[in-house]
């Protein structure tokens, strides 16, 4: 066997290593919480080595930071989505559909968010974490009322980035009141009514 075929074999076995790791820790956390999960837990359930479980991660926060950037990539590919409207109908229309399956997403990831929400009150490194992913979001948010502005479908004489802010914790307000399951009406009449108030303020 060559030296080339011997390093892809122990690679590929790497990454799978790190996987369950990672598939482990979820368990666990979803089970315990953050504040009392344990990397221990998590190497036991996953059947590996402690040597081999600090090769990959320094410890719990290490673990849960990835966590979190899997389940806020499905979050982000909702924010991603292509923004060029030609009417304020259409731009309307299309942050509607955002809001939307931002918010529902919420829901489908629940369990996992409460475990974010703990850590980030715990955790500086977390806590950092979710703020630097905020961030990217109201970046991308800060883009598309740029393009409105230059399209001359939104106010120019607004702030694109302090109203990209204010979209965005909007947002987040609901999606953390969605984690807790303390929302009242449904995630369309959320959706419905902060993006009525967000576009008739912003567009022309």
């Amino acid at each position: 066997m060559t030296d080339e075929k011997v390093i892809d074999k122990r690679h590929l076995r790497s990454i799978k290593t790190r996987e369950k790791l990672l598939e482990a820790a979820k368990e666990v956390f979803l089970e315990d919480g953050f504040h009392k999960a344990t990397i221990s837990q998590m190497i036991k359930k996953a059947n590996i080595g402690y040597g081999t479980a600090y090769v990959h991660f320094e410890g719990k926060e290490d673990i849960l930071i990835v966590l979190m950037e899997n389940v806020m990539e499905k979050f982000y590919e909702i924010a991603e989505v292509s923004f060029f409207p030609k009417t304020k109908k259409e731009a309307m229309e299309i942050i509607l559909e955002q809001a939307t399956a931002f918010l529902k997403m919420a829901e489908t990831e629940r369990n996992m968010m409460q475990v974010f929400e703990q850590a980030i009150g715990i955790s500086t490194a977390i806590s950092n974490k979710w703020k630097a992913i905020r961030e990217k979001f109201i970046q991308r948010i800060s883009e598309d009322i740029a393009y409105a502005q230059e399209s001359r479908l939104a106010r120019p004489e607004l702030n694109h980035k302090l109203a990209a802010r204010g979209w965005f914790f909007t947002n987040e307000m609901y999606l953390w009141e969605i984690v807790r399951n303390e929302h009242l009406d449904t995630v369309e009449e959320v959706a419905k009514t902060i993006t009525a108030i967000y576009t008739r303020g912003l567009y022309l």
